[in-house]
């Protein structure tokens, strides 16, 4: 199993073809920072070793690849465990909720969400964008001290033109040179912040290494140290701590679970369906990574606070993250259960190649299925579906989505309030019911059915 993302992730191929340096714009209160063209590459400054054995680092050959939760276990392979849903169209004619564009804006009470992206997402329509209810961002802008994001002046000038708060974050290789170094890279080529409430802090991306061991060579003592070095040089020179994006696994693993940077702001990736838990040290995440595709372009992301809240955290002056929420956990169901949950079970493992009746009896037909599909997916294959097998099952529907994990979906609503017809079919009432839920719930207001929702519908 991956580190701390589950094998069903799928992986986003990077699609720029060709990169090219874009001239940057100078708009006042909009325009990204200043950049000067990256340095020749030479040998790194306070740069340190690999493990012992494994030698000098090799060349940086995908920097365009490398972006918030690339290496994330599931991203490295060209395909994921579960099979694609299968689509079920209406019959011609039939009667059904609409199924356009998303509305706008999200509802009151909903908490903000964002996306984060780099070059291998050249092309973003921030204005389509922001109208699907997203209103913050972090864009690539540097990695190492070699390479600046042929993409970054215009993903930061667009988002901020769009009304995004917005902000840059550098992509960590601990093993080439001081954490001062590429500081003061990110530094001058876009990493800067101004007390303008439209400003994210800069961001620290640090996680398991793309071209050799995890935690770079270092010891978990060397690992602190260089992310205090970058952290005290950003503080230096812009006034403000960075944010930090990792996971709790990886933490753990290259840092001893170390709490002595608890508090910078963290991003915590888990896409689980659950933020929990965080790293030694926090409570609670600033910005929860919470999947790498949905409703926006890139990765979805969603502010652990309101609108106000993420405004204050942009200006440096908000109080800390709140604590994360009890965590949730996937239940088990197995043989001789009944009741709604096995109804969102059957219509699952329909939409995954079964021909199941979604009565709500977890009988023998049932867990035939079960063991059809965990073989399929390389799961252990003992007919009991616990957190792996529902992570598996569990693929994202949203409007325009058709089908029998739309009908799994729509029964998981019914049971916690709404009122739709199981149809199949995820239209404007459908999305309207999936947002009414998730804000009562303190999810993320997407009106999309993501792990989080899922896990939510399942576990209670």
């Amino acid at each position: 199993m991956p580190r701390s993302a589950p094998s069903f992730l799928n992986h986003r191929t990077a699609h720029l073809a060709v990169a090219v340096l874009l001239p940057l714009a100078v708009a006042l209160g909009t325009a990204a920072p200043a950049t000067a063209a990256p340095p020749a590459t030479a040998a790194p400054a306070g740069a340190s070793s690999t493990a012992a054995g494994k030698g000098t680092p090799g060349p940086i050959t995908h920097p365009d690849s490398d972006h918030l939760g690339s290496t994330l276990g599931g991203r490295s392979a060209a395909g994921a465990a579960a099979r694609p849903l299968v689509a079920e169209p209406l019959a011609p004619g039939a009667g059904r909720e609409s199924t356009g564009a998303p509305a706008a804006a999200l509802p009151a009470g909903a908490k903000p969400l964002g996306i984060d992206v780099a070059a291998y997402e050249p092309n973003v329509d921030w204005a389509a964008t922001a109208a699907a209810g997203a209103s913050f961002a972090y864009i690539k802008a540097t990695e190492g001290t070699t390479y600046t994001s042929p993409t970054f002046s215009s993903q930061y000038n667009g988002s901020a033109a769009a009304g995004f708060i917005r902000g840059a974050y550098h992509f960590a290789l601990p093993d080439r040179s001081s954490g001062k170094s590429q500081a003061d890279f990110f530094v001058d080529h876009g990493g800067t912040w101004t007390a303008d409430g439209k400003t994210l802090p800069p961001l620290l991306d640090i996680e398991y290494n793309p071209y050799g061991a995890t935690c770079f060579g270092l010891s978990a003592s060397a690992m602190v140290a260089w992310i205090q070095d970058f952290g005290t040089e950003v503080k230096t020179r812009t006034g403000r701590y960075p944010s930090l994006y990792t996971t709790t696994d990886w933490w753990r693993t290259c840092t001893g679970n170390s709490a002595a940077v608890s508090s910078y702001p963290l991003f915590l990736a888990n896409y689980t369906g659950t933020a929990a838990p965080a790293p030694n040290g926090w409570t609670g995440q600033s910005i929860w990574q919470y999947a790498d595709a949905g409703v926006f372009p890139g990765d979805q992301d969603v502010f652990n606070g309101t609108a106000a809240d993420l405004q204050a955290f942009a200006l440096g002056t908000g109080p800390a993250a709140p604590p994360a929420p009890t965590a949730l956990s996937w239940p088990l169901t197995q043989q001789g259960d009944s009741g709604t949950r096995v109804t969102v079970l059957q219509h699952l493992l329909n939409a995954h190649g079964a021909s199941l009746t979604a009565d709500g009896q977890f009988g023998p037909g049932t867990r035939s299925a079960v063991i059809s599909y965990q073989n399929s997916a390389g799961l252990g294959a003992d007919g009991v579906v616990g957190p792996a097998t529902w992570q598996s099952l569990t693929n994202t529907v949203k409007q325009g989505s058709s089908g029998s994990a739309v009908k799994a979906a729509q029964v998981g609503l019914n049971a916690h309030g709404a009122s739709l017809s199981v149809d199949g079919q995820f239209g404007s009432g459908t999305r309207s019911a999936a947002q009414s839920y998730q804000v009562a719930q303190g999810l993320p207001a997407d009106g999309a059915v993501l792990k989080p929702t899922w896990l939510a519908l399942v576990a209670s």
